[in-house]
This record gives C-alpha cells, sequence and structure tokens, in this order.
C-alpha cells in the first residue's frame, strides 16, 4: 500500500492555534465574515475528507478479509490465532458498548463540547425503528447504498464478495485482487492529498468551535482522550489474564513485555516493536516457530484495541449530539467495528482513525464530522493502542503456543 503520513505535529498546533485565536476572536468582536469563510473553508476540507471514506474502506475491507481466510487456511496455529482475535474484538466490542454510556453519564461531556457538532446536518442523529434496523441490513441497490453512505448493507456486501474472491479459481481472484490494491492505492493517495492540507482545515473548524464553546473546548478534548483511553485499559489487561489464563505465564508475562512496551510507547508502531516483541517471546519461553508465524501475521491482520476505541470515539460523539443507540445498533456497531477493524491494520493511526471510525459511526446514525478535529489529538490516545496492540500481540502468541499440544510447525 501507498504510504501516506498525517503532519501530526503541525495539525496538532493548528487545533490549538485555531482554538486560541477563536476564544480571542470572540472577546474582541471579530466579525461575522471572518467565521463564514473560516466555516467554508473548514467545511470544504472536511467534505473531501469524507469523500474517500467508501471507497477506501471497500477496498481496504476486502483486502484484510482475503488475507485473513487465506491465513486461516495455512494450518491450525492461524485458525487458532484468528479465533483469539475475534474473540478480543467481540469483547472490547462489548466491553466498550456497556460501559461507555454510563461512564458518560457519571462524567458528562464537559459544557460547550456541542461547539464541535457546527459542521454537523440537523438531519444526522436518526436512529431507526428496530424493524427498520433489520430491513436495512440487505440493499437491492448497492450502488444507492454507497451514495447513502449505508455502512451496514455495504459492508454486508463487501464480506460476502471477499469470501466470493476466495473461492474463485487464481487467475480470476488475483486479478480482482489487484483492482482493489490498486483502487486503495489511488484512494490513499487522494486521502494524502486531503491531509497534507490537515492544518489548515483543522485551524479553520478549530476557529469556529473556539468562537463557540471558549476555553471549554480544552476541557473537551481532554475528557474525549482520557474517556478513549480509558476503553484502550480493558484490552490492555485482558491481554494480562489472556497471557496468564491461556499462556500460563504467571507472573513473567509482566517483566518480559517491559522492554517491548517501551519500545510501543517511544514509536507508537506494532511493526517497529516486533522484534522487542520477538525478543519478549523468546523471554516467556515460547516456541521460536509459534513466535515467528504468529506475530508477523498478527502486525499484519491484528489491531487489538480496535473495536474498543473506535466504539468508544463513537459514544463519545453520540453524547456530544444527544444521540441514544438501542441496543439492536449496538450490537451491530460491535459487528461492524470488528468487521472493519481488518480495513486499516497496515495504516498510520491518523489515517485508519478516519478509515476506522467513520463506517462505524454511519453505522450506528452518529455523525462523523467532529472526527475531522478529533484526529488531531489522536496521537495520544494512539499511545494506549499501540501499548494495548503490541501486549496484546504477545498474549495471544503465548496463548497459541500453549494450546499447540508440543507440535513444532506452525501449521
Amino acid at each position: 500500500m501507498v504510504s501516506i503520513r498525517l503532519p501530526v505535529k503541525l495539525t496538532f498546533a493548528a487545533l490549538v492555534g485555531g482554538l486560541l485565536v477563536g476564544i480571542a476572536a470572540a472577546m474582541a468582536g471579530a466579525p461575522v465574515l471572518v467565521g463564514e469563510i473560516a466555516a467554508l473553508v473548514g467545511g470544504l476540507w472536511l467534505r473531501a475528507l469524507q469523500m474517500t471514506i467508501i471507497p477506501l474502506v471497500a477496498a481496504l475491507l476486502v483486502l484484510g478479509l482475503v488475507q485473513m481466510i487465506f491465513a486461516a487456511r495455512v494450518g491450525t496455529v492461524a485458525r487458532r490465532m484468528i479465533a483469539l482475535m475475534v474473540f478480543v474484538q467481540l469483547a472490547g466490542g462489548a466491553f466498550t458498548s456497556i460501559v461507555m454510556p454510563p461512564l458518560l453519564r457519571a462524567f458528562p461531556v464537559p459544557a460547550g463540547a456541542e461547539a464541535f457538532l457546527a459542521q454537523t446536518p440537523e438531519t444526522v442523529g436518526e436512529v431507526p425503528r428496530v424493524l427498520d434496523f433489520l430491513a436495512s441490513l440487505v440493499s437491492p441497490n448497492i450502488v444507492a447504498a454507497a451514495a447513502e453512505t449505508a455502512m451496514l448493507p455495504l459492508t454486508l456486501f463487501f464480506v460476502m464478495f471477499a469470501v466470493a474472491i476466495t473461492r474463485l479459481p487464481q487467475e480470476q481472484g488475483e486479478r480482482l485482487l489487484g483492482f482493489f490494491h490498486a483502487l486503495g492505492n489511488a484512494m490513499l493517495l487522494i486521502i494524502g492529498w486531503v491531509l497534507a492540507a490537515a492544518p489548515v482545515g483543522v485551524f479553520a473548524l478549530a476557529y469556529g468551535v473556539g468562537v463557540q464553546s471558549g476555553g471549554g473546548a480544552f476541557a473537551a478534548l481532554g475528557h474525549y482522550v482520557l474517556s478513549v483511553s480509558a476503553m484502550g485499559t480493558f484490552i490492555f489487561m485482558l491481554a494480562y489474564a489472556i497471557a496468564i489464563a491461556l499462556g500460563r505465564t504467571g507472573g513473567r508475562f509482566a517483566s518480559a513485555m517491559l522492554p517491548a512496551q517501551a519500545v510501543a510507547l517511544s514509536t507508537q508502531s506494532s511493526l517497529a516493536s516486533l522484534p522487542a516483541m520477538l525478543d519478549s517471546a523468546g523471554r516467556l519461553g515460547l516456541r521460536p516457530s509459534t513466535a515467528e508465524f504468529v506475530l508477523p501475521l498478527a502486525v499484519v491482520i491484528f489491531r487489538a484495541t480496535s473495536a474498543a476505541m473506535n466504539l468508544a470515539v463513537v459514544y463519545y460523539i453520540a453524547a456530544l449530539a444527544g444521540v441514544e443507540v438501542p441496543l439492536t445498533v449496538a450490537i451491530a456497531g460491535i459487528l461492524i467495528a470488528s468487521v472493519i477493524s481488518l480495513s486499516a491494520v497496515s495504516l498510520p493511526g491518523s489515517i485508519s482513525f478516519v478509515v476506522s471510525i467513520g463506517p462505524i459511526a454511519l453505522a450506528m446514525g452518529v455523525p462523523v464530522e467532529p472526527l475531522a478535529l478529533l484526529v488531531a489529538v489522536e496521537m495520544l490516545p494512539d499511545l494506549m493502542r499501540t501499548l494495548g496492540n503490541v501486549t496484546m500481540n504477545v498474549a495471544v502468541t503465548s496463548a497459541v503456543d500453549r494450546s499447540a499440544d508440543g507440535a513444532h510447525d506452525p501449521t
């Protein structure tokens, strides 16, 4: 895939600067025209970001699912690993769906945070009835579903499409995969161009938020970072439970993980942490054949914190917008978050933030517009994401190694 990067530090500076300038403008009584121009610039950038979501998710979701299906065919170790991956994603999504709403009621979003919804259309946030929701799972026209950003039928369609590709003759399957690789790369190039302008777009959007909310915007961002990171902590702790209960590592797991966790925090990259993870596996006495097979595969197709933390972002925005999420929609959100996690495992955190969370929010009737500002602070929750991912990768490896029953061949 094409390599793209968000100018993280500059975008964060633009967020802070835009908020401060907006607060100062409100105090000084700046002309309304300035705010209108800022809203226009920010809105154009936001829409440019949104236009890439559907085609990029389609390409990456198909590629990720096909990759996982082929991996499952490799052998028993791969299937055990994928079973644990699915369990972790579903458990994380369920935990967030159960805990996040009452957490936000106990510690509500700070006053003034509704300014983050300035670019949100008034029609967003309508939650369907249960029967309407079930009827929407299948669309008779997939093109119309894409035009309406109906993520539930789109996700179901592309899951079926990916499975179908794996059943085709090799030449036909490779031809289709080549198309989706090209589509994904083209969309990544476009989103890379859009994100290159992120400092300008974020500054413009932040200016409007600063004018409307004042200093409350900073409190809301801090509250958001802590709330989302708390959901990642569950995955982090679950990794220790899996390592001890299934991997039977005992207290050695905590000490063996320290070097890998240090690398994870310093690099914020699971891929860069791979050598340290292999070292941790060696410290735990795991079979080299298992570690050298499972860990590289986990880096490619598994982000343990995705479902939990991505859903946390969606629930936070839902609380901002006053959207109540019924049980059926919550269950669908868990399933979609788990599937969508496959679509962005090879992307940098800031890019996967937009690609992964946008479809979940759309499927749950939650506005996506606040993501354009929240991406500017993603580098902070991303610390917990990387820490949880790296720790869980080694925990899953220990559990798979223990379940191998003496087998030395990972297939």
